[in-house]
């Protein structure tokens, strides 16, 4: 906002002020129309605006604009004072635009209001596919470009459809989706010269839909043709229309033959068709099928007969079964299936020497006979005992590895490593001690007997205390998944405090997604001081959260003010340390070198501005400070920067340059609401060393109180004839603040103010400068005052710029 822009706001303003003093609301309305009007005949569009604005008629400007046909101007209300209708109004907006024939811009406008797809038919309609493709891939994404790009072919057709989507790179897709859409004509026109693959893969999907349809003669052609001939008989097996599913297996796939049978005998079996049933297993070579179908059913003497005239191997195993079963059945039975019978009786094997018979009575225990699992577990490990003792070196290990299973079954797994280990499994028993969470013992059976399954172990103890989020006991055995647990579970504490005990390596690879975390929840501070208390190495992967850490502080409004020294104190300490750090490493004298002294210097301005902000003797010195800030804009935030120097230029009476800062400041404020920097005035810093080119912030880092307080002194002052919208000179002819001389050199800056230092200066060590003047008022004042804040500045400066000139040392 200009000077003579806010001139010409405050008279209307105050022509407003006294006409509703003095008259009827109405009048005054129609009073400030009639004039807008006026203004809106003399093309002064912008003033016709405000005072449709000042009386409340925002819509008398918005349908100006759109009488001029000054669309963005007509949105931008719309936007301010109806958002409701922000898309509505963009696609009524397109909508005209499209019936003048102005189709780019009824584009634009269709896009904006969140209607892509009419703009997509719009160029539709006009056979522009190019235009439709491109708006629905930019505004749809590959999806609504996919269906375009389909639409597009299908008025193609032939050849040139195929030669547009291969070109677009949506030829499979649109093949797939000719399929989905069930227009399988297109797809198979869009697949010629496609790998024989492809067209046998529409085939497939042809049939399946064919199927679904309940085409089963077409469904099983096409089946034929994608070269899956057992889909078709498993078709017609599935709807029972045998024939057919007999032809198409004895044609295409005879494999299938079998299962065709069996599919048939099922169904005969359920019928009680017993001699069909039968005949066709036994043609299928499935008779131990028949046998069982039989004994589910109860049918134990069919199965016997089957069984002897078929499987006559099986015979004695069957027949058993049945005595067991039918004994039961009848209460004929000697209780030799009960738990108690059966250890009697193996006991007495034993006594007899009868070992198989022994074994085979404890196998014969099991969970369903008893709910004492220490009973079954017992008889198993006894049967699997004998086995080795007494069976041989081959036959005696198999039948105690069989129980070892077992044993695993019924989660016995100590019992089952035990047997594992006598019948030399060691890698089985490892594996079940593991699979119960037994890790002492399994690392020492690794260790004596299996080294090589050592490692298999531990990673299997890793997982375990990962999955259990026992993170203590993982960082034990390995450090880094057990500090990427302590992340996970938002433990940082504990993560930085172990990972401080494996070396800094590791220690500044965890700070650095800690101070990540921190800044991403705004917490910049705590971020810092990570780095204050650890140091901060100079690690290029560390770069960009160096930088985060300090703009982020930079930004923080809230410490303008004397109790945020100790804060900007670390900030400066902990750029010091990397600045030091980075000066014995491959970057020094770097481009990112010179940023980080950059921003060390803008540190200890602000904690120097922080300290003089403390004593009244100082005030000069802050301000001078606050001003030159601005020259850093590109790392403090301008908004913020321009603010804090307005309000400190006017603590001195520098009432030209904060009318400046902060009429600079309000056309900031607005910048950030509009998002850009284009109407950005620069004027006042031509031949400055303020930069005009700098990040926008992206939202204001002053409250609206602050800046409404701002704004209302601008437009009081305005109205003040001493005060001029000027920036101070000094005997250079140039901005007082400004480190750019006349001849297109730079002044050095002071090290107390930032200010140029053009005589009467103060040198130090190391190649710093300070204005003399600011210098001694520094050094008395922190004498007089006994200040531990500018105490501390003194302390500082000595360490950066070393000693002064005639040996003084700060």
């Amino acid at each position: 906002m200009r000077i003579h822009q806010m001139r010409l706001v405050c008279k209307w303003d105050k022509a407003h002020y006294i006409a509703r003093q003095h008259m009827a609301p109405e009048q005054v309305t129609q009073m400030y129309i009639h004039q807008a009007q006026e203004l809106e005949e003399s093309g002064k569009f912008r003033d016709a605006e405000k005072l449709y604005i000042t009386v409340q008629e925002p819509d008398l400007a918005i349908t100006m604009y759109k009488k001029q046909r000054q669309y963005d101007q007509m949105m931008r209300l719309v936007t301010e004072h109806h958002p409701e209708l922000v898309n509505q109004t963009h696609v009524h907006l397109g909508g005209e635009l499209e019936n003048e024939n102005n189709y780019k811009e009824a584009e634009k406008h269709y896009v904006a209001g969140g209607d892509w797809k009419a703009a997509v038919n719009m160029w539709r309609g006009l056979e522009s596919w190019e235009d439709a493709f491109r708006v629905a891939k930019n505004s749809g994404g590959n999806n609504a470009a996919k269906q375009v790009a389909y639409l597009w072919a299908r008025t193609m057709g032939g050849e040139s459809a195929v030669k547009l989507l291969r070109k677009l790179g949506y030829l499979d897709q649109c093949i797939e989706y000719a399929c989905e859409s069930l227009q399988f004509d297109f797809a198979f026109e869009l697949a010629k010269g496609s790998p024989p693959s492809k067209v046998q893969e529409i085939h497939y999907k042809h049939a399946m839909a064919l199927e679904d349809d309940g085409k089963f003669p077409d469904a099983e052609e096409a089946f034929i043709r994608a070269g899956k001939p057992r889909e078709a008989v498993l078709m017609y097996v599935h709807n029972q229309q045998w024939p057919s599913a007999q032809r198409v297996a004895e044609n295409y796939d005879p494999d299938s033959v079998p299962d065709i049978l069996v599919g048939q005998a099922r169904q005969a079996f359920q019928e009680q068709n017993y001699s069909k049933f039968e005949s066709l297993l036994l043609r299928a070579g499935r008779s131990e099928m028949a046998i069982g179908l039989y004994k589910e059913a109860n049918m134990w003497q069919e199965a016997l007969r089957v069984c002897r005239e078929y499987a006559p191997h099986k015979l004695d195993e069957l027949q058993e079964e049945y005595d067991k079963n039918v004994m039961k059945q009848t209460g004929t039975s000697t209780a030799s299936g009960d738990v108690r019978m059966l250890l009697e009786q193996a006991a007495k094997w034993e006594q007899t020497d009868d070992v198989a018979k022994a074994i085979d009575c404890y196998m014969k225990i099991n969970p369903s006979m008893t709910q004492d699992r220490a009973i079954v577990e017992k008889a198993w490990m006894k049967a699997a005992e004998l086995a080795i003792k007494f069976l041989g070196s081959t036959k005696g290990p198999k039948l105690a590895a069989e129980m070892g299973k077992r044993l695993l079954e019924i989660g016995a797994n100590s019992a089952a490593a035990q047997v594992f280990l006598g019948s030399d499994k060691v890698r089985e028993a490892i594996e079940a001690l593991v699979q119960a969470s037994e890790w002492q013992k399994a690392k020492k059976i690794a260790q004596e007997m299996e080294p090589s399954y050592l490692k298999y172990v531990e990673e299997k103890y890793k997982e375990f205390l990962k999955t259990e989020g026992q993170a203590d006991a993982l960082a034990s055995v390995d450090v880094i998944q057990g500090l990427d647990m302590f992340v996970q579970k938002g433990q940082w504490q504990k993560c930085i405090e172990t990972a401080k005990q494996h070396g800094p390596q590791v220690l500044h690879k965890y700070l650095a997604l800690y101070a990540a975390h921190l800044i991403k929840e705004n917490m910049p501070v705590d971020a810092l001081k990570l780095y204050v208390k650890h140091g901060a190495p100079a690690q290029s992967q560390n770069y960009n959260i160096y930088k985060y850490i300090t703009v982020s502080m930079f930004g923080q409004h809230s410490l303008a003010k004397p109790e945020s020294y100790k804060v900007w104190s670390e900030l400066r300490e902990f750029l010091f340390d990397l600045v030091g750090n980075m000066n014995h490493s491959a970057e020094a004298g770097s481009a990112v070198h010179e940023v980080f002294q950059t921003m060390l210097f803008v540190a200890h301005l602000l904690a120097a501005r922080s300290a003089a902000y403390s004593v009244d003797q100082l005030t000069m010195v802050a301000s001078k400070i606050s001003v030159s800030l601005l020259r850093y804009t590109e790392l403090v935030p301008a908004d913020k920067a321009f603010f804090e120097a307005g309000v400190d230029a006017k603590k001195v009476g520098w009432d030209n340059l904060a009318f400046v800062c902060w009429n600079h400041f309000l056309d900031l404020v607005e910048a950030i609401e509009e998002g850009s920097l284009d109407t950005i005035d620069h004027s006042d810093f031509a031949d400055t060393d303020v930069p005009f080119e700098i990040p926008l912030p992206p939202r204001a880092n002053v409250d609206a109180a602050e800046t409404e307080r701002a704004k209302e002194w601008v437009l009081a002052v305005s109205m003040d004839q001493s005060v001029e919208q000027e920036l101070p000179r000094d005997e250079r002819g140039c901005y007082a603040a400004s480190l750019l001389n006349p001849d297109g050199s730079r002044a050095p800056p002071c090290v107390v103010t930032g200010y140029p230092v053009l005589k009467n200066k103060m040198e130090f060590q190391y190649g710093k400068v300070a204005n003399k003047d600011d210098w001694n008022s520094l050094v008395m004042t922190a004498k007089m005052t006994n200040s531990v804040e500018l105490t501390d500045v003194l302390r500082f400066v000595g360490t950066w710029a070393g000693t002064g000139q005639q040996g003084f040392r700060l």
